[in-house]
């Protein structure tokens, strides 16, 4: 049976303390390298530093200074393309350096260094208290040595534990019970007409038409969205809505999608009346493009789980559709474009659960408001 002696020495347990503090408090998430020895990284991609670096080895001159900042280059280049950030700001903390190294010497835009040898430092550096003003009250612990090891471990893993509670509620599957309605509403909407022998009226009084939108049948707007011209027409667009709704539906629950599709539907369907104002337009095109946008905004706040499925399929799936819809006669790509931009700022309105704040929330119905009216102006008024 093997035994494991803890080496509680001070700069292993101040390391301890700076974990606890950016894993339990500012919700950092260990990211798992390899090669990255006697080092800690750390993500939070909603910080102003996203990554933190927690340098436990010891470096005694500028020359191993400088091949540590050419590896973490190296490193935050992976990252960007995993998490498709375009800037890391990040902060290395290190533990341990010597004496002649010049911190100053090898410096990065989007790197920052800093050096702590305990935790009296961490007052004296102005850097830190400006970033984390509460980092030296919370190190402050009344437990030392094994006692202290034991509760960092156990506040840490019950903060893990939290994390993944709130993940497994995230993307646990749920009934797309709204996706499934709409599908047969729309279902509904082209095989009722059809089979009564009512076709041509349902076109002609629900389709949406620019001159009798201007005169007052501004319902056109929302039920052009559940017409379709023909029965591929129709098919088409209720596979793409089964397999994004279903997903989305599933991620951010049943109000939130509801209010993403109605609101991508009326926005698609107000710059289709912009570009085509004398054209008849029908489909459900421009809502499922919204879904798409509003999934991409809710992939992006979870893009350490779905970064590799924004890039393989969310952003191929719009920007092909989006080429095609310039190629192919008779497509109305206005509307696709009106849902997309529709979709991404009312999810931004409606909020990514766990992630968005209260603030986020209201600039997005703010902006999403405003991107509306607009809309209405351009169409009517203008």
């Amino acid at each position: 049976m093997e035994e494991h002696i803890i080496d509680m020495n001070e700069k292993n347990t101040l390391a301890m303390k700076l974990l606890h503090y950016f894993i339990t408090e500012k919700n950092y998430t260990p990211i798992i390298l390899q090669g990255a020895e006697d080092e800690i990284w750390l993500e939070n991609l909603d910080e102003d530093y996203k990554i933190v670096r927690i340098v436990i080895k010891y470096i005694h001159n500028n020359e191993q200074y400088k091949f540590d900042v050419f590896k973490t280059n190296r490193i935050l280049k992976k990252i960007k393309r995993k998490t498709l950030s375009f800037k890391l700001n990040t902060l290395s903390i290190f533990l341990d350096l010597g004496g002649n190294v010049s911190l100053d010497e090898f410096k990065n835009d989007n790197v920052t260094a800093v050096e702590i040898k305990e935790d009296e430092d961490i007052k004296k550096n102005k850097l830190l208290k400006s970033i984390f003003p509460d980092l030296a009250k919370k190190i402050r612990f009344s437990e030392e040595g094994v006692a202290l090891f034991v509760k960092v471990t156990n506040d840490i893993n019950k903060h893990n534990q939290e994390d993944h509670k709130k993940a497994v509620d995230v993307f646990k599957p749920k009934k797309p019970i709204v996706t499934y309605t709409l599908i047969i509403i729309n279902l509904l909407a082209f095989f009722i007409p059809l089979l009564i022998g009512n076709s041509e009226y349902v076109y002609n009084h629900f389709a949406s038409f620019g001159p009798f939108i201007k005169m007052g049948e501004y319902y056109r707007l929302l039920t052009a969205t559940f017409l379709h011209a023909n029965i591929a027409h129709l098919l088409f667009n209720m596979y793409a809505l089964w397999i994004v709704g279903m997903q989305l539906e599933s991620f951010i629950g049943k109000t939130r999608f509801l209010i993403v599709y109605l609101f991508s539907a009326i926005a698609g369907s107000l710059l289709s009346v912009i570009v085509t104002f004398n054209a008849v337009s029908v489909g459900a095109s421009g809502a499922i493009f919204g879904l798409l946008g509003a999934l991409l905004y809710f992939g992006y706040h979870y893009r350490v789980y779905l970064s590799s499925v924004i890039k393989s399929q969310i952003i191929p799936v719009i920007i092909i559709n989006l080429v095609l819809g310039f190629i192919l006669p008779g497509v109305d790509n206005a509307a696709h474009i009106g849902g997309l931009i529709g979709g991404f700022l009312m999810m931004i309105g409606v909020g990514v659960k766990y992630k968005s704040s209260r603030f986020e929330q209201i600039n997005g119905v703010i902006v999403s408001l405003i991107y509306l009216a607009f809309l209405i102006y351009m169409a009517f008024i203008f």
